[in-house]
């Protein structure tokens, strides 16, 4: 993935994409509820990666979690640090966490896979079972499709997956399925797949 080429774009819309997305109030209830079960009741750090203006990391905290955002668009931070100063943002990227290895309960990945081309996925994925805790919770939100491939995404490219090919990658990765989400597209919402995993013992 061009890190800087995603920062840029997003850099670029900040002020549209917080208007639009940044708040919990724009998520769906059904996904709000996915979260909180498999990451709420965790006793441990929770890591919000690509967490974009914050809404979900602030939606952690008033569930009680120890979360902690992470992305790599700064206005984006600027924003969440303003909005929920009582969370902890910092600025950091998806493929090496500055984390040590098996400190974190469970990780929200909502929809900040989509950028990254599928030979990197493994590897990013790899990185998330790294710093997990046996046991460990994973929720990923992603884009619905059959087949792998790249799309016109309204911010920069992005890439879209089968549900059942993200699990099995999970597994290769170290992690076992637990839950997973559907959701048909209407208008001009593109079908979504969340998907719940628990991290395996080594």
């Amino acid at each position: 993935m061009d890190r800087d080429k995603v920062r840029q774009a997003y850099a670029s819309v900040a002020d549209l994409y917080i208007e639009l997305f940044g708040t919990r109030e724009r998520v769906d209830p059904d996904d709000l509820a996915l979260i909180g079960r498999h990451l709420a009741t965790r006793t441990g750090p929770v890591l919000d990666l690509g967490c974009g203006p914050g809404h979900l990391t602030g939606h952690l905290r008033s569930l009680g979690v120890d979360a902690t955002g992470i992305d790599l668009v700064p206005e984006f931070i600027a924003h969440a640090r303003a909005t929920h100063p009582d969370v902890a943002f910092h600025i950091g990227s998806l493929e090496s966490l500055d984390v040590v290895g098996g400190s974190v309960a469970g990780i929200l990945a909502w929809y900040s896979l989509i950028h990254l081309p599928p030979e990197e996925l493994d590897g990013v994925l790899g990185e998330f079972r790294r710093v997990m805790a046996p046991g460990g919770a994973l929720v990923l939100g992603m884009f619905d499709h059959d087949e792998v491939g790249p799309f016109d995404h309204k911010v920069v490219t992005a890439y879209r997956w089968p549900v059942d090919e993200i699990s099995e990658r999970l597994s290769r990765a170290g992690f076992v399925e637990v839950e997973r989400l559907r959701r048909a597209g209407e208008g001009d919402q593109r079908p979504h797949v969340a998907i719940a995993a628990v991290a395996k013992d080594r």
